[in-house]
């Protein structure tokens, strides 16, 4: 798989109190992925890029908001988050790549 093709499988990794907090206790990180992106493609993109060991992935299909602006009705993009578990004693440094 080349370079180009995995940075269109994970998107950009999630930063919050939730992840930070995830990261901390079972050593999980979250990522924003393609809509079409299998847990195997997923699993194999953050092993080549970021050189790590994934025991497991988790993904969830996150529904747009619909929101006011200006008088007007619109809605966000659905999007597709990844909770990946990495091997014990291994980590990521996603405020380096963030």
């Amino acid at each position: 798989m080349n370079e180009a093709k995995l940075y269109t499988i994970i998107r950009a990794p999630r930063v919050s109190e939730k992840t930070a907090r995830l990261q901390e206790v079972s050593n999980q990180y979250v990522f924003e992925v393609a809509t079409d992106a299998t847990k195997a493609d997923i699993k194999a993109a953050v092993e080549k890029l970021f050189d790590v060991k994934v025991e497991a992935v988790n993904v969830v299909n996150v529904k747009g908001k619909s929101k006011a602006f200006r008088f007007r009705m619109g809605r966000r993009a659905d999007w597709r988050k990844a909770y990946v578990k990495l091997a014990a004693g291994q980590s990521i440094d996603v405020m380096a790549t963030a």
